[in-house]
């Protein structure tokens, strides 16, 4: 896997959020970047915002729900670029709503872009990945794991994104394909998502506390663009999320039953001329974060992201457990 200055990555959903904030970053680095999504105008204000962090960046216009537009996004990175190294499947959209209230037309529309969108990304990234070598990433969520309520398209999507990555990772080491496939899993993230999304409840919607900021998001795609890795669950309480769910699912069923609602709601009333981007290309806000004052750091997401310092910390934590043990031994025989 090269170095991410040697790298041409293929960004989807990069007009705003996780996948503007990873497009900036991989071009500070060094490496050129194809962006890719449905606002013209958000794809623009990404790819001057990269060739200032000294990168170089094309952009693609592209619904990812519609596979002949995603090979088209892979054969323009060919004519510019020459190949294709690392391919990110970021896009997505959102609807908060309870399941009754959420027609035919708009859970399809969620499933089209959020899961059939990532498996058409990865059918044209491998169809030019498979004999050179490179990585997918393929962003999932928290919610490919545990679902919130409100959430019933999304979470079905990302629930799919988890699944047939799962399988498609078997399939390659099977045949020894030379494609490293990642899931990252983010916990709730300060991006215009929230603003973008469709919403059928009383107020207006926000992330489900706590939040993180999508440079947290943006490190583990683009490790995950170097190091081969399984998956990557960014902030510490998605992982605690998805520990309850394994642990005592029915208590977190309790919980968000309670919880669940009034925690993704805000106290202002929802938008009177609603700008969602469910079938359409995004309104601004085009930018990286979305107002929800996101932590910037995460020490669970820092310890997946370095070998050295989370071996140090286990050294530590096991070198006080023995001096423990030790002291309360000897205690014992006084």
């Amino acid at each position: 896997m090269l170095p991410l200055d040697q790298q041409v990555i293929v960004i989807t959903g990069t007009s705003s959020g996780i996948g503007r904030c990873t497009a900036v970053e991989a071009a500070k680095r060094g490496a050129k970047v194809v962006l890719a999504a449905r606002s013209v105008e958000g794809l623009e204000e990404t790819r001057r915002e990269a060739e200032a962090a000294g990168g170089e960046a094309i952009t693609v216009p592209t619904d990812v729900a519609d596979y002949a537009q995603m090979e088209a996004l892979g054969q323009r990175a060919l004519e510019r670029f020459g190949r294709i190294d690392t391919w990110v499947n970021n896009a997505a959209v959102a609807i908060y709503a309870e399941f009754g209230q959420t027609t035919p037309e708009e859970f399809k529309r969620v499933v089209e872009v959020n899961l059939m969108g990532q498996v058409y990304g990865t059918m044209v990234a491998l169809s030019h990945l498979r004999e050179r070598g490179g990585a997918i990433v393929n962003v999932g969520s928290v919610e490919s794991y545990r679902a919130l309520p409100l959430h019933s398209a999304y979470a079905a999507s990302k629930h799919g994104v988890k699944g047939f990555t799962e399988a498609l990772r078997t399939e390659l080491d099977h045949n020894r394909t030379p494609v490293h496939l990642t899931l990252i899993k983010p916990a709730s993230i300060d991006t215009p998502l929230f603003q973008h999304a469709r919403s059928k409840i009383d107020a207006a919607p926000r992330p489900f506390p706590p939040v993180y900021d999508p440079i947290l998001v943006a490190e583990a795609i683009l490790h995950a663009a170097v190091h081969p890795t399984r998956e990557l669950t960014v902030g510490g309480a998605g992982a605690a999320l998805i520990a309850g769910e394994t642990l005592s699912p029915r208590l977190v069923d309790a919980q968000l039953a309670v919880a669940g609602y009034p925690l993704q709601q805000t106290d202002s009333p929802p938008s009177e001329s609603p700008t969602d981007n469910l079938f359409t290309p995004s309104a601004p806000p085009w930018s990286i974060r979305g107002g929800w004052d996101g932590r910037r750091t995460s020490l669970y997401t820092t310890l997946q992201l370095n070998d050295d310092l989370r071996r140090a910390v286990l050294g530590v934590a096991a070198l006080a457990g023995f001096a423990f043990g030790r002291s309360r031994l000897r205690s014992a025989h006084r």
